[in-house]
């Protein structure tokens, strides 16, 4: 499934012999890092790489995007080579384009255009339906949205505090056949116990704010765990965002990644400058601050 091509062209790059030039655009979510050099041969080599999480974050949770097909044309000024129709299939295993042609100018301007097109794939969720139906090894009913899950009283409170308490003979749930749980969706209820579930879903940048609010809520430290490795390894959220969830969510591990990805006095000091900074804890706020002294050697 496809919803129509995003186009898109680029400003005029000087290209010089021996010399590079680097430029980059974010178009509809579709970044594209685009570089270019001219080699002593006159010859002149191109890539463009593309990242389209951007694009695919703003999408509903069923769609993922499988691939990007369309065609760059790269383009000279000075009329040093014909314009050149470069064919796109995208994948996530795929994001880059390289192109080399030739020339007989010791420099000239060139720039291109794009036409490229997403095509999406249902995301196959994990049916909850069966995850929590009835049987053997289930033992207790919890209520969320007017859907019943039938649950493990052990398994899960082994996973979280609180569970544990809430099916102790101390408070009045424990005694009931049926556990209202309020102010909380049922599929967002479902998604964060199948985190821990076995065949798990896994968080993605669309869920791992709700499963981090949801798993301080739940006291499940497993799923905070899954979230802070997501935020480490995979997310494409900027390090001010990152920042402000570990310090938000206390995981220590991803506040000391984003801490030592300050490496620059630049990068530090618009962390200091974001509005992320202003909510951040006092104790992560000296951390910034002791990053920018150090950096600049103070």
């Amino acid at each position: 499934m496809s919803r129509g091509a995003i186009e898109h062209r680029s400003f005029n790059q000087q290209l010089t012999k021996g010399k590079h030039f680097f430029d980059s655009s974010v178009k509809n979510g579709i970044e594209c890092v685009w570089k270019g050099t001219m080699h002593n041969s006159y010859k002149s080599a191109f890539t463009w790489e593309f990242d389209w999480n951007e694009l695919e974050n703003q999408e509903e949770n069923e769609l993922k995007i499988d691939k990007i097909t369309g065609h760059i044309i790269l383009k000279s000024e000075k009329n040093s080579f014909a314009p050149v129709k470069i064919d796109v299939n995208l994948t996530k295993d795929n994001q880059m384009i390289a192109k080399q042609v030739g020339g007989c100018y010791t420099s000239d301007i060139v720039n291109y255009e794009y036409s490229l097109t997403p095509h999406y794939t249902p995301i196959e969720k994990p049916s909850y339906d069966e995850m929590f139906a009835p049987s053997d090894q289930n033992d207790a009913i919890l209520v969320v949205g007017g859907k019943k899950l039938h649950v493990s009283k052990a398994f899960l409170s082994y996973h979280s505090e609180y569970f544990r308490a809430l099916f102790s003979s101390n408070y009045k749930e424990g005694q009931m056949d049926e556990i209202p749980i309020g102010d909380v969706s049922y599929e967002d209820f479902a998604l964060l116990l199948s985190n821990f579930y076995p065949n798990p879903s896994f968080p993605t940048d669309k869920n791992v704010e709700k499963l981090l609010e949801l798993g301080r809520r739940f006291l499940l430290s497993s799923v905070i765990c899954i979230s802070e490795n997501h935020l480490m390894n995979s997310s494409k959220f900027n390090i001010e965002k990152l920042i402000w969830l570990a310090d938000d969510y206390e995981m220590s591990k991803l506040l000391e990644k984003c801490i030592r990805g300050l490496n620059t006095v630049e990068k530090a000091n618009k962390m200091k400058k974001s509005e992320a900074y202003e909510q951040l804890s006092d104790k992560t706020k000296l951390k910034v601050v002791d990053r920018i002294l150090k950096l600049s050697h103070i």
